[in-house]
């Protein structure tokens, strides 16, 4: 498969596929095709990675897109302004992202829901308790809000992040909620109650512009009823 990021800030991927090459994705996805790609709907892992899902929010079944003769091509759009990550994965080789940033991936990728384990780390981590882990082999491509920075911290090398510019981290990478300082900051800094600290070794990839964010700010300006 060859794929190119085009679009600028508004990005889609549009891969090329050969024949017997195949894409999944959740449902909607999907943004144009040639006639030369056949669709089929699939639960992708069985029934307990099924309800998995259901259980997470995130759609029961994946849609399948292969080439059926010859080279194809299909297109998957981002969402929300920003840009679209690919991250190709050896065999073995695994990421945990936020919920809603997955868009597509080759056929090889096996996508799973991920819990987080600890109370504080899924309600104030900024990636929530219910997150998507993707172990490869193959390319998976991941959305992100607004612009891209990604860091490849060493063991022991840590970064403090407001929680919802979390977007990827690696599998290796540890992180946890810890609580800012000093009541004169929680009260007028404007950072809230609590920071979310990555540990590595491993990457760590951040968005400038989290959607709930935006949400937020949006709401300020929507007139309220009496």
């Amino acid at each position: 498969m060859n794929y190119e990021i085009i679009g600028g800030s508004f990005p889609a991927v549009k891969c090329t596929l050969e024949k017997g090459e195949a894409v999944k994705c959740e449902g909607g996805s999907m943004s144009w095709m040639d006639s030369g790609i056949k669709m089929s709907t699939e639960g992708g892992g069985g029934i307990g990675k099924a309800l998995g899902r259901a259980f997470s929010g995130e759609k029961i079944f994946f849609n399948r897109y292969e080439c059926a003769a010859g080279q194809a091509e299909i297109v998957f759009a981002s969402s929300f302004p920003g840009c679209i990550v690919p991250v190709q994965l050896a065999a073995g080789q695994s990421i945990i992202a936020q919920k809603d940033a997955f868009l597509a991936c080759e056929e090889s990728v096996n996508v799973a829901t991920h819990i987080h384990e600890k109370v504080g780390g899924g309600l104030f981590g900024g990636m929530g308790f219910i997150m998507q882990k993707f172990t490869g082999p193959g390319v998976v491509f991941l959305e992100i809000d607004g612009s891209l920075e990604k860091y490849e911290l060493a063991a022991g090398e840590s970064k403090i992040v407001d929680g919802p510019h979390l977007a990827i981290i690696g599998n290796n990478v540890k992180f946890r909620v810890e609580r800012i300082k000093g009541a004169k900051n929680i009260m007028f800094g404007g950072e809230g109650l609590f920071n979310t600290v990555v540990e590595g070794p491993g990457n760590v990839w951040l968005q400038s512009m989290p959607i709930s964010n935006v949400a937020a700010q949006i709401a300020k300006y929507i007139p309220t009823s009496d």
